[in-house]
């Protein structure tokens, strides 16, 4: 009898999956923290045979060439990734026997990349799931742009006829399990739903419900900015990524926070946006880290930039130090407790307001002069927008905020997470800002004036 087991990273909107029989396994498409994988197959009482990955991943820093090194498995990488370590090449109809009865066939599913491979579990000869990684998604594929923009329409093309062969290969009941898409930029278009099968995609995913021109128009069309830190990904996971140290980090005092600041490096606070807003330390950045941090942050930050945490807990600057070495930015020093305590003595923590959009539509009503800043993404303005707002997207604003006009900000997203990151960017910038932590659909009901591009 065989098993499934998810790994879920809500972070980076992926997964990772540990499969197999009664005595041995495969893990596909691993998080570079590989503790947890070896510790879920040991509840599970196998050995770890194989590691594979789908394709060379530009999202996330893998940890397959370690979990194979620490267990002795064999590593399944695309024949077509160009690496620079040992693995076991794998191309299209290479079987693996992962345990009796259990094999695992891999399946050329170009697209998200030229090299990409799905992998298909069979037990006596019978698909019973299929590893899609980034090529069939729940209700969506993955983007086809991230590898070289001359060959984005092309791998678009590939998409298409990738997810046709899968269907065309497998029975409708099969489940879809994909590594993206559930929150991943790397998702050609966010989908709802956390689980599928073949015959559920066939009938509504626009791969099969559109023809390849109507299919490739709407895919091109529709793809999200690339966050910046991709760029770094790839290349880390060609060269062969080493181990990660998740021991506590240095400890951070006052003191030395103020010099890391004065030194331009980057203070990030974990705290929620409440807290934030209520004190902080001046200069210090707000990525909640119970939000997309390593998104977020990997995405905005000079990379290779030194990092000091500060949090709540012990247990808070653990979970980000993990979470962030999944996109490659290692060792951190933290600071944890009061926040009084993080300044030196005779400085005061520094503050700004928050409000929601019926706090914005009575100062419109005071005829007070304010700016209204619109962080989300262009998808989303294209819905609609305050008449009126400035537009510069979060992950642009560091760069740009000489751009913001004079005056009072009032900073808003979709939900208010967004918007308290670009708040504490403006406050430390030393502009006066009003972090909006509302839903934007709070905003007609306001009485807002809402408008279209």
């Amino acid at each position: 009898m065989f098993f499934v087991d998810t790994l879920e990273f809500e972070g980076l909107g992926n997964r990772s999956y540990l499969a197999g029989g009664r005595r041995a396994a495969v893990v596909v498409d691993p998080p570079r923290d590989v503790d947890q994988v070896i510790a879920l197959a040991a509840r599970r009482g196998v050995r770890i045979a194989y590691v594979a990955e789908t394709h060379l991943h530009n999202d996330y820093v893998t940890g397959g060439l370690e979990l194979a090194r620490l267990t002795g498995a064999r590593y399944l990488v695309p024949v077509g990734a160009r690496v620079s370590f040992p693995r076991t090449p794998v191309a299209d109809g290479d079987v693996s026997e992962v345990d009796e009865y259990l094999v695992l066939r891999a399946m050329a599913t170009p697209g998200h990349t030229p090299h990409h491979t799905s992998y298909v579990l069979e037990e006596e000869g019978n698909p019973v799931a299929a590893f899609t990684g980034g090529s069939l998604l729940i209700g969506s594929v993955g983007r086809p742009d991230l590898v070289d923009p001359r060959l984005t329409e092309q791998l678009a093309r590939a998409q298409h006829a990738s997810v046709h062969r899968l269907a065309a290969t497998l029975d409708d009941e099969v489940p879809v399990l994909p590594t993206h898409g559930f929150g991943s930029f790397c998702s050609s278009s966010q989908a709802e739903g956390d689980a599928s099968t073949i015959g559920q995609e066939r009938a509504g995913n626009d791969a099969f419900t559109l023809d390849v021109d109507d299919f490739v128009k709407r895919v091109l069309t529709g793809l999200e900015n690339v966050p910046a830190y991709y760029t770094h990904m790839g290349p880390a996971n060609a060269a062969g990524p080493g181990p990660v140290d998740l021991t506590p980090p240095e400890p951070a005092n006052a003191a030395q926070i103020a010099e890391r600041l004065a030194a331009g490096e980057w203070v990030v606070d974990l705290r929620s946006r409440v807290a934030f807003a209520d004190g902080h330390v001046a200069g210090s950045f707000n990525f909640e880290g119970t939000g997309k941090l390593a998104t977020y942050l990997a995405w905005l930050i000079p990379w290779g930039k030194p990092v000091t945490l500060l949090g709540d807990t012990p247990a808070q600057i653990a979970e980000a130090q993990r979470e962030l070495t999944r996109v490659g930015i290692d060792r951190p020093a933290a600071a944890t407790g009061d926040p009084a305590a993080w300044v030196r003595q005779g400085e005061r923590l520094a503050f700004f307001p928050r409000a929601g959009f019926a706090d914005l539509a009575a100062a419109h009503k005071r005829g007070e002069d304010v700016v209204v800043l619109d962080v989300r993404r262009d998808s989303e303005r294209a819905n609609g927008f305050i008449e009126g707002s400035v537009r510069i997207p979060l992950h642009e604003l560091h760069g740009r905020v000489g751009d913001v006009p004079d005056g009072t900000v009032w900073v808003h997203c979709a939900g208010g997470m967004r918007a308290a990151i670009a708040a504490s960017l403006l406050d430390a910038a030393g502009r006066q800002v009003v972090a909006i932590d509302d839903s934007f659909e709070a905003a007609a009901d306001a009485g807002l004036s809402l408008t279209r591009s």
